[in-house]
């Protein structure tokens, strides 16, 4: 019986080139990458190192301008928008550096969104919400706008609305930049368990060495190009817990 890991993103010479001619800026300059079925990445670089727009062609958010890119199989590179926006709202989910939250909405009603998009009826769309806050310890905080919420609970009301809905992937630009180091801990330890508990793969964009370790890999990207892709030593088995 096969029981290697299932390969579920395979990129290869992937490109990005902004403007043409003698204004043409190359910011991915062939990019080779596999991740496979449940692992937990971290993209590292300085800015303008091409790890934004690496990010935004793995969520689907941009085209590439040469290359293949395979998401389990599907030649991503080919798809049209409607195509891209059905792959997007139905495999993948997105966390962000600034929440992104409505401000004058209740948590419920922010992680209910993405079910809304989806035509979910009500009811159903209620009881995925709640199951989602209460999966990122939040039961309590359903009817609370997010000014009436902390900076590490709008986050986790961020991650319970990109997880509602089942993805199979989790894309994460600097979720903890806005956050203490407390909070950042906390916050790093439910993505662990995340992925370690319900499969999910996660990418995760980050400037922070210590935020980068608790991901299984980290990838460095330099000039366009990936300069070092290593596995990182296993975390203290206190935050597994």
């Amino acid at each position: 019986m096969n029981t290697s890991p299932q390969k579920l993103i395979h990129l290869q010479q992937l490109t990005k080139t902004y403007g043409q001619g003698s204004a043409a800026f190359k910011a991915l300059k062939g990019i080779d990458l596999t991740i496979h079925q449940g692992e937990f990445v971290s993209i590292m670089g300085p800015s303008g190192s091409g790890k934004s727009t690496l990010m935004n062609l793995l969520g689907c958010l941009d085209r590439p301008t040469t290359g293949s890119y395979l998401y389990e199989g599907i030649p991503v590179e080919t798809l049209d928008s409607v195509q891209l926006s059905l792959l997007r709202r139905h495999a993948l989910g997105f966390i962000f550096q600034g929440f992104n939250l409505l401000a004058r909405t209740s948590a419920l009603e922010n992680v209910e969104l993405p079910l809304l998009y989806r035509g979910i009826k009500r009811s159903m769309r209620h009881t995925m919400a709640r199951d989602a806050l209460a999966q990122v310890g939040l039961p309590d905080k359903e009817r609370n706008t997010p000014a009436e919420l902390s900076g590490g609970q709008q986050q986790r009301v961020a991650i319970a609305r990109a997880i509602v809905s089942n993805p199979t992937t989790l894309f994460a630009d600097e979720p903890t930049g806005n956050l203490d180091s407390q909070t950042t801990e906390e916050i790093m330890e439910l993505l662990t368990r995340l992925n370690r508990e319900r499969n999910i793969t996660i990418l995760m964009v980050t400037h922070e060495d210590d935020v980068a370790t608790y991901a299984q890999r980290t990838v460095h990207v330099i000039d366009g190009l990936i300069q070092k892709d290593h596995v990182n030593p296993p975390l203290p088995q206190a935050v597994l817990s």
